[in-house]
């Protein structure tokens, strides 16, 4: 299961909102939305994401156990 939970809270310390995430990174509402609800986005997508925000991926994305 795929979580960006950390994403949320990286925003929080670089106190950025999403629609300022979404112009920078220039990814469209529909990637802001899957984002919202912990769906699959593209690699490249979260690459764009780390680089804008200047962090690694793990203040992006988590990956959970299923269980």
């Amino acid at each position: 299961v795929v979580s960006y939970k950390p994403l949320w809270h990286t925003l929080i310390d670089r106190d950025m909102k999403k629609m300022e995430l979404v112009k920078k990174v220039g990814m469209s509402r529909a990637t802001l939305s899957k984002l919202n609800n912990d769906q699959y986005v593209s690699l490249e997508v979260l690459d764009r994401i780390c680089e804008v925000l200047e962090c690694s991926i793990q203040d992006v994305v988590k990956i959970e156990n299923g269980e």
